[in-house]
């Protein structure tokens, strides 16, 4: 069919960006609703291939698939709207939600709110642990490659771009042995290095005039988001434990509360989940500096964490075809995604301790693995999590993070 015009491209994905609220797996129906089933865009067949593409690459896969799409559909001006618009909205919404937590957070009555949306991520985080865990472990080697990461992270605290290299690394290996596909030639395109050169100029260029200026902090910011930006493969659930890891305890920028609330806020918002980052980065500065260094800082982070998902895209669009049918890519992304499921669980026994417990104890001495205080059980948390696991089966996710809020507010009187 005719490819759409510019004002039809930017109503379909302004309707895309508004809607993509509950996760990458929500955000991709809507996607395939629009442009598959409604406008006839993109075949089925295309559409799956470009999910795989996407599924490839580091970063926030359902953003990657919009703005693939726009690419298919009307080149790198496509490309670039269909993802901006993706993107935007949420990093709007979040700019005040954030601006707001920081200013209002520590008032009791809010930080009762904050408790029942405490309680909900836990569950959202088990949910989304439950279903990778299903799709992923289907073998006894994708277990113990899931087990082997968590006990990485979790007992010895190693660091986790260590851990996914270790295992895209063994799964690579592997493929040799396991898989005999043969892979259509790659494509040939004269444009692919002056593409990388562009967009690796403009990913860097912030960092470069921060560093020229002195701002130490920002050139901080932006490394450490541009590191994670290329290592985060599996979604926002698994970025989180390496940010966990760095900026709470390695860079000492937020705390575990506010790591844990600011993937609250994240849920209410449309747009990709990652966008938690931005969260991490405006308080990171707020807290070091107050408000004018947190909006540099979220703005930093938005271009650190973004930016490099257009790279891949533009970069590698043109050679869908041959990425997807590599064995040794693949055999890396499943050992990948085996891991992230380890990663995932490390996150969620994080949370849990964080929310339900106010103290824990070193597992062993010279380890980082912490273990709860059982008698500092917060039994008001529990209860809220109960709720919120019921509220879930019966409610979509931003709904049920406002009742959560609501039933936190409530037993903060109720039980004061």
């Amino acid at each position: 069919m005719t490819p759409p015009n510019l004002a039809e491209l930017t109503r379909a994905f302004t309707h895309i960006g508004l809607m993509s609220f509950g996760g990458p797996a929500a955000q991709i129906a809507v996607m395939h609703k629009e442009l598959v089933e409604d406008r006839t865009w993109l075949s089925e067949d295309q559409f799956l291939r470009a999910l795989s593409f996407c599924m490839l690459l580091p970063g926030p896969e359902a953003m990657q698939l919009c703005t693939y799409a726009g690419w298919r559909l009307r080149g790198t001006l496509g490309g670039l709207i269909a993802g901006l618009l993706f993107v935007l909205p949420g990093a709007a919404v979040m700019f005040a939600l954030v601006l707001a937590y920081a200013n209002w957070g520590n008032v009791p009555a809010i930080e009762a709110l904050f408790l029942g949306i405490k309680a909900t991520v836990v569950v959202v985080v088990l949910q989304a642990l439950w279903r990778l865990g299903r799709k992923t472990l289907k073998r006894p080697l994708h277990w113990i490659i899931a087990l082997m990461a968590f006990v990485a992270l979790y007992l010895f605290g190693l660091p986790f771009p260590l851990v996914i290299v270790v295992a895209a690394l063994f799964g690579a290996l592997r493929a040799t042995s396991e898989t005999t596909a043969t892979a259509p030639p790659a494509a040939r395109s004269t444009a692919t290095f002056s593409t990388i050169a562009l967009w690796g100029a403009l990913w860097a260029a912030p960092i470069a005039l921060a560093f020229l200026l002195g701002a130490d902090f920002l050139v901080d910011v932006g490394l450490f988001f541009s590191k994670l930006a290329v290592v985060s493969f599996g979604g926002a659930y698994a970025v989180l434990a390496y940010m966990a890891q760095a900026a709470v305890e390695a860079e000492g920028w937020i705390s575990a509360g506010q790591m844990v609330d600011g993937l609250g806020l994240a849920e209410t918002t449309p747009g990709p989940l990652i966008l938690v980052t931005q969260f991490v980065g405006f308080m990171a500065g707020y807290n070091l500096a107050g408000a004018g260094l947190a909006f540099a800082a979220g703005l930093m982070t938005l271009w650190a964490t973004f930016v490099p998902c257009f790279l891949w895209i533009f970069t590698a669009a043109p050679h869908v075809e041959w990425l997807t049918s590599q064995p040794r890519l693949d055999a890396a992304l499943r050992a990948i995604t085996a891991a992230i499921v380890g990663v995932i669980a490390n996150l969620m026994l994080w949370f849990a301790m964080t929310v339900f417990f106010n103290q824990t104890r070193p597992i062993w001495d010279g380890l980082p693995g912490a273990r709860p205080v059982l008698a500092s059980v917060d039994l008001i948390a529990v209860g809220l999590c109960a709720l919120s696991a019921l509220l879930l089966t019966r409610l979509s996710l931003p709904l049920t993070l406002i009742c959560m809020a609501l039933a936190g507010f409530v037993s903060s009187l109720v039980f004061a």
